[in-house]
């Protein structure tokens, strides 16, 4: 009989075990956006930038702020008209410019690499001497992954007490009436009138965030 009980409690045994849904693989991460491209175009013989082309830039600089930590290249080109060692200057004037720009609307000058190619890489087939609008350009082309949010910003709770404590610790006896007022709304729960006022302070005091380099609710800090 005790035989006959424990071969019927090894068959459930067995028929629980494959009842058992099998273990899942992790999902792969996702893949990268694609690369991301503009094109600012200028003048003959020019590197300043027109109402159009600081109008692709500030497009630019959105894609940017959206990917976090894309790698930006500006690449400057020039038609063929004009001597190629002056063309290669001249392009190379062209992606500084472009560059400054770029920072100027948030994008971090480290994250921008700047080429010039000259009368090398044009986009409309000429001869020499040509004066062509469409390969006076900078291509400014970005890839990389998608920006993360930093999890502390999941929470506004802790991230409003965060910003308290350090300013705190860092501003022992100088805590003004702005930021003392802030933390308070942080208190009461107000996180959206008392987290950018802390965020301000630590940044004018130039006091570490607790996420370097970013604000609530996860945007990278833009220069000032």
């Amino acid at each position: 009989m005790l035989k006959k009980l424990l071969t019927i409690g090894a068959a459930l045994f067995l028929l629980g075990a494959c009842d058992d849904p099998a273990p899942q693989a992790a999902a792969p991460p996702p893949p990268p956006p694609p690369p991301a491209s503009f094109m600012v175009f200028f003048d003959w013989d020019r590197s300043n930038l027109s109402a159009q082309a600081m109008s692709t830039i500030q497009q630019a600089a959105s894609a940017y702020k959206t990917r976090g930590s894309a790698r930006v290249t500006a690449t400057g080109h020039t038609d063929t008209s004009g001597p190629e060692a002056y063309n290669m200057a001249l392009s190379l004037r062209r992606a500084n410019t472009v560059k400054t720009a770029l920072v100027q609307q948030g994008v971090p000058a480290p994250a921008i690499s700047v080429v010039g190619r000259g009368e090398q890489g044009l986009l409309v087939q000429t001869g020499d001497g040509v004066r062509e609008p469409q390969n006076r350009r900078v291509e400014i082309v970005m890839d990389g992954a998608m920006a993360q949010v930093p999890a502390i910003f999941s929470d506004p709770k802790s991230y409003c007490k965060a910003l308290s404590d350090k300013y705190r610790e860092y501003r022992t006896s100088q805590v003004g009436e702005r930021e003392a007022a802030a933390m308070y709304q942080c208190e009461q729960g107000n996180y959206a009138a008392g987290i950018p006022v802390l965020e301000n302070a630590h940044i004018v005091a130039k006091i570490p965030l607790p996420a370097p380099g970013y604000r609530w609710p996860g945007q990278p800090i833009s220069p000032s």
